[in-house]
């Protein structure tokens, strides 16, 4: 119900290729490192979202999505699920149009609130697993 197939193909191929990744950080034993790099094989722009605001896979990070100074398309959120609704919130205030929560990552109010808001989203899926799936 959270991931349906028309919802995934449709970020991944119409919804733009600026993705920001929250949570995304230069640690490389995290999911979301990996998940970014198979993003970037697929031709997205990846922009790092995390406090130390570091630069990962050659892309400046910013400590926010609120200071990314340019338009993000979809924001990928790695972040535990007590925190992702706020992020969901703050990707509708940057005029995201799509929010992606990773596999586990589940917060049924911040989907109807993301989705109500005009947003495209998938919950507890990982798009490093459904992009290789679309060719």
């Amino acid at each position: 119900m959270y991931a349906d197939t028309e919802s995934i193909r449709k970020i991944l191929t119409q919804s733009g290729d600026t993705w920001a990744v929250v949570g995304l950080s230069n640690n490389q034993s995290r999911a979301a490192y990996g998940v970014a790099a198979v993003l970037q094989r697929y031709g997205k722009r990846v922009v790092p979202v995390h406090p130390k605001a570091e630069p990962v896979h050659g892309e400046q990070g910013y400590a926010s999505l609120a200071d990314i100074p340019f338009p993000v398309d979809v924001v990928d959120v790695f972040v535990n699920s007590e925190l992702a609704g706020a992020v969901a919130d703050e990707a509708t205030a940057i005029g995201a149009k799509a929010v992606w929560f990773q596999l586990g990552v589940i917060d049924e109010q911040a989907y109807d609130r993301t989705r109500a808001a005009g947003l495209d989203m998938v919950m507890d899926r990982c798009p490093a697993i459904e992009i290789p799936l679309l060719d």
